[in-house]
């Protein structure tokens, strides 16, 4: 019996990017990149929180692009990963393996940190995803934008987060390669969701939720499945954003903040692995172009330090022409695969 067709939404893969394939590549590559970009500091940070944003965008396209539903608390599990990973990394400091170098040591307990920070925030995810995603609408959203006002008022007035403060001193051992290392792991594991089975019944929960149940879809089931692993790579992310920046504190995930996460989702094109990464790339890259442009302009002292007050009206402006002019995001439903020139292979629908 011919198996059916995957869906629309959800296109064969090409042959190479299947396999083992991508993990062999991927490795030394990303091990030579980081050793390329190891002399320029700015540059490495700069792509770290690239990197970070990619793993954000790409794992809320999990729930707001496959799945359909709305969340804009991203940021709230960003946070729950990023102090419980920092306290964890506070704690394992001064310890390391004996009999391992201390790089090694050191990326070992970063390793555990990002895990340990990922499970509490998929844990948090799945007690705020199951009572709420078994509704319909806009409640998601609402949740969402409670949970993360009530995390970062939580840690605004606990000790061991210090407080308004935040905390300080936590390891800087999250170089470009871990960094990089995460990045591939959400996309891989986007692309596979896709691809899948469980993709195939988020596809299905997005375009009709009412059809999708009356055909035996467990509706609720697989939308807190997604949510838990979006929460997941959001912890992770946060983990690494903790690991990388001299201090972490409230204010670095407020509302704004899950906007801006929103928006590379939109911008991309919900559903859109790829589209979610180049918009990624592009708003991270945006407010260096915007001080660039002001300082080659003349624009020293008070208008070039105005970058970040502008980079909103800025966000703003874009989904204002993408929503007149693009609807559908930059790429919509589809990947980058898909617009490159027909010589490369491609799995058939339907087949192996």
């Amino acid at each position: 019996m011919e198996s059916s067709a995957p869906p629309s939404p959800a296109p064969g893969i090409p042959a190479g990017l299947r396999g083992i394939l991508p993990v062999l590549v991927a490795l030394p590559v990303l091990a030579l990149f980081a050793w390329a970009l190891s002399a320029s500091p700015f540059a490495t940070y700069l792509l770290s929180i690239m990197g970070v944003n990619i793993v954000l965008a790409v794992s809320l396209n999990i729930v707001n692009g496959m799945t359909g539903q709305f969340s804009i608390g991203h940021a709230g599990f960003m946070a729950v990963g990023a102090y419980v990973a920092g306290v964890l990394g506070l704690s394992l400091k001064e310890v390391a393996i004996s009999g391992l170098p201390v790089v090694v040591s050191d990326q070992i307990f970063l390793l555990v940190a990002l895990l340990v920070g990922g499970v509490m925030a998929a844990l948090c995810g799945f007690l705020v995803g199951l009572p709420s995603l078994r509704l319909r609408g806009d409640y998601l959203a609402i949740v969402t934008l409670g949970f993360g006002e009530i995390i970062r008022v939580i840690v605004q007035n606990t000790d061991a987060f210090g407080r308004s403060l935040g905390l300080s001193g936590i390891p800087q051992t999250a170089g470009l390669g871990m960094v990089g290392f995460w990045v591939f792991v959400v996309v891989l594991v986007a692309r596979r969701i896709a691809g899948s089975s469980h993709g195939r019944s988020l596809w299905a929960i997005r375009e009709d939720e009412v059809a999708a149940e009356a055909m035996g879809v467990d509706t609720t089931g697989y939308k807190v499945r997604a949510f838990v692993v979006s929460a997941f790579f959001a912890g992770v992310a946060g983990g690494l954003f903790a690991h990388f920046v001299p201090i972490i504190n409230p204010n670095s995930f407020t509302f704004i903040r899950s906007m801006e996460i929103v928006v590379m989702v939109v911008l991309g094109g919900l559903g859109s692995t790829t589209g979610a990464i180049v918009a990624a790339m592009f708003l991270t890259l945006l407010p260096e172009a915007l001080r660039s442009a002001f300082t080659s302009m003349g624009a020293q002292g008070s208008l070039a330090q105005k970058v970040d007050q502008i980079r909103m009206p800025v966000y703003g402006l874009l989904l204002v022409a993408l929503m007149l002019l693009r609807p559908q995001g930059l790429f919509g439903t589809r990947e980058f695969w898909e617009v490159l020139p027909r010589w490369i292979p491609r799995r058939k629908k339907g087949g192996p």
